[in-house]
């Protein structure tokens, strides 16, 4: 749930920094671009051997998010305003609002309609009903009490 009110601001503070320091010491725009797909370089990398390699979970469940566009929107909007409160203001709000639909693509295959059992459910009912996250309230009450079960 936290995923798409959390991930921007924190990725955002990474991009913003960068785009700084390459607007001030050379007068390039394109630092927040970098900054993102050095993150994603380093979220591949932490996926791929911590979700594959340890535990074998299924590799496109676990994609880091799409970052790439508000990268380049933020580069975009300092490079034509050239003002620091115009990219504060209008690049921020664009990075924020560009992070839910960027993503988009990725998560389109899991609204998928499949039938399983005579129950009609989309490809992601059917991946949170096999991969139970240990996180989620259903299964923190299985462990404490075996009576609360929800599904």
């Amino acid at each position: 749930r936290m995923w798409p009110t959390v991930a921007p601001i924190v990725a955002m503070c990474f991009a913003a920094a960068a785009q700084s320091f390459f607007w001030q010491k050379f007068r390039l725009p394109f630092g927040a671009t970098v900054a993102v797909f050095a993150l994603l370089v380093g979220e591949w990398i932490n996926r791929y051997d911590n979700f594959w390699g340890w535990t074998f979970f299924p590799i496109n469940l676990v994609f880091p998010s799409a970052l790439i566009p508000m990268g380049f929107w933020l580069d975009i909007v300092l490079l034509l305003s050239g003002s620091w409160t115009v990219t504060a203001v209008v690049g921020a709000m664009g990075w924020g609002l560009l992070f839910y639909p960027s993503n988009w693509p990725v998560l389109a295959q899991f609204h998928q309609a499949t039938e399983v059992d005579g129950v009609l459910l989309t490809l992601a009912d059917l991946i949170g009903f096999n991969y139970v996250r240990t996180g989620t309230p259903e299964y923190i009450r299985m462990i404490e009490r075996g009576t609360l079960r929800t599904f």
